[in-house]
């Protein structure tokens, strides 16, 4: 522990290499500081904007004394320090964001999972700007809808964000709502918006449906109807282009057994029962009920897929059959021990992972590694453009 706190002091610092989470590490005096809004290389002046004591403190650079080449204007003007805490790399090259991303994902597979692997981030259509078609607003004391500054309750009122699918966010923040209340914005594939309002009166917490509620997405060769604030990809383009890497890469053999854990709507069930075939079986398992009934209801046409509601890690204990291949798309945290183990336990030829944190993928890769799984193939995507998420889709394969 610091004996000092050192919040709110300015230092001079050399900017080290990029780190999970949308900032840059360097040190002073022993001690590791989080740099955000900087980028490698650089030199910078930062303001220390926490320290709870230990071996590291965070700060934002507010001055750069020698900017990187990579560094550009941010097209957001709350793109800044003590602003919208929703953008991490709005001040690099779109090019450089995909390249900060790529050295992430190949410290974790590295640092968490013992792989040497080079890693290259591929763009999706469309640029960096304009794409986020879901969007969690929250209102101010002042009724006004904005999002967070970065670790803040503090509301940041917005009147637009470059990075929303343009026109999405108009009649959200037109209006005035109740402090604190989170509004949520759809943006569909139809190009319809869908609104809705969730606040807290009296300790219990209130939906209310302003506008659409059921959306339209067109993805795998389909047409989907499903919760419009339920689970969709974000990126327009995403949930087909994840649906192609996942199809070319379980190959499931027709008349196969298949596994689609955390199946959302059922997107990669999808293609798993096309490839199975009407003598095979796809089981898609999901612990959300609205998301299952979704899936149920857009997949009515293909009896070889069954659904499970339940937690993964429970429905897995129940099964008394041995899959082919194994698709999962786990939340952020990642699968965790106890699910890998239960698909290790079934024997697939083939496991097709899906993963929106590279923490939580090297993590689960390193546990599948235990059971003889090995990292056969990876491809890295930017399907959130200026901010420091990435997706990954991984392919492990026995022996």
């Amino acid at each position: 522990m610091t004996e000092e706190s050192w919040a709110g002091r300015s230092l001079e610092l050399e900017v080290g290499a990029v780190a999970h989470g949308g900032h840059c590490v360097s040190r002073v005096d022993g001690r590791v500081v989080f740099v955000r809004h900087a980028l490698p290389g650089e030199l910078v002046v930062a303001e220390v904007t926490e320290d709870k004591g230990g071996s590291f403190c965070r700060a934002d650079a507010v001055r750069v004394l020698r900017p990187a080449p990579e560094r550009v204007e941010p097209p957001c003007p709350l793109a800044a320090p003590g602003a919208c805490g929703g953008c991490d790399w709005q001040h690099a090259t779109h090019d450089f964001q995909r390249e900060l991303k790529a050295r992430v994902v190949a410290e974790q597979l590295r640092r968490l999972a013992g792989i040497e692997r080079a890693v290259e981030v591929e763009a999706l259509p469309g640029g960096p700007l304009g794409w986020r078609s879901r969007v969690r607003l929250v209102a101010g004391r002042d009724g006004r809808a904005g999002l967070r500054a970065h670790r803040s309750h503090r509301v940041i009122p917005l009147d637009d964000c470059p990075i929303s699918v343009p026109g999405a966010l108009d009649d959200a923040l037109a209006r005035r709502w109740r402090p604190g209340a989170e509004v949520e914005v759809t943006r569909d594939g139809d190009g319809r918006t869908h609104l809705r309002e969730l606040a807290t009166v009296r300790g219990r917490t209130k939906s209310r449906q302003l506008r659409g509620g059921v959306a339209v997405q067109r993805a795998a060769g389909r047409t989907w109807r499903l919760d419009a604030h339920g689970f969709w990809q974000v990126h327009p383009a995403a949930a087909d282009a994840f649906a192609r890497v996942v199809g070319e890469w379980a190959a499931a053999p027709r008349g196969g057994t298949v596994w689609d854990l955390y199946a959302g709507a059922g997107l990669f069930a999808a293609v798993l029962a096309g490839q199975v075939g009407e003598s095979g079986r796809v089981l898609a398992v999901e612990s959300g009920r609205r998301a299952a009934a979704d899936g149920e209801a857009n997949l009515a046409d293909l009896p070889q897929v069954r659904w499970r509601t339940g937690l993964a890690e429970k429905v897995l204990r129940e099964v008394g059959e041995r899959p082919d291949v194994v698709v999962l798309d786990p939340p952020r945290k990642g699968a965790g021990r106890a699910v890998v183990e239960a698909i290790a336990h079934g024997s697939p030829e083939r496991v097709v992972y899906v993963a929106c944190d590279p923490a939580a993928l090297a993590r689960d890769v390193a546990t599948f590694a235990e059971h003889g799984y090995r990292l056969a193939e990876l491809r890295a995507f930017d399907a959130f453009p200026m901010t420091h998420h990435v997706e990954c889709v991984a392919l492990l394969t026995r022996g």
